[in-house]
């Protein structure tokens, strides 16, 4: 019985692919995808978009820095998404990435591998999700 899997190399092996698209995710994210070896886009939401310049700087900076990953708000591990306020409880802002095929069609189907996979980082208010 070569071929018979152990359910512990499995869980092995999707924790091993989730930590590396939480490490894409996170330099796709920290760096404002200016990191070309993570291709990707940045989507702002009309709430977002319609902002002022200021609010939309510091919303962005929050994103880029944002490290607050949970059980609760990560269950994958993967780093995809994240929450916070900003101006007291003015905007309750989302953010969430998703792994795209390299056309922007549908899912990849190498999450793991940044040459077929492309990232849309989309900014939201809470309210549009």
């Amino acid at each position: 019985m070569e071929n018979e899997r152990n359910p512990s190399d499995e869980v092995r092996e999707e924790a091993a692919l989730a930590a590396k698209i939480a490490e894409q995710n996170d330099r796709f994210r920290r760096k404002g995808g200016a990191d070309f070896t993570v291709p990707g886009q940045i989507v702002l939401t009309r709430g977002v978009a319609d902002l002022s310049p200021a609010a939309k700087a510091i919303i962005m900076q929050r994103v880029q820095g944002f490290d607050l990953f949970t059980e609760d708000n990560d269950p994958y591990g993967e780093h995809g998404f994240g929450a916070f306020e900003i101006g007291g409880n003015d905007y309750h802002i989302f953010w969430k990435i998703d792994l795209f095929d390299a056309e922007y069609h549908m899912g990849s189907d190498d999450p793991g591998n940044p040459t077929v996979t492309r990232r849309v980082l989309t900014i939201m208010h809470a309210s549009e999700y």
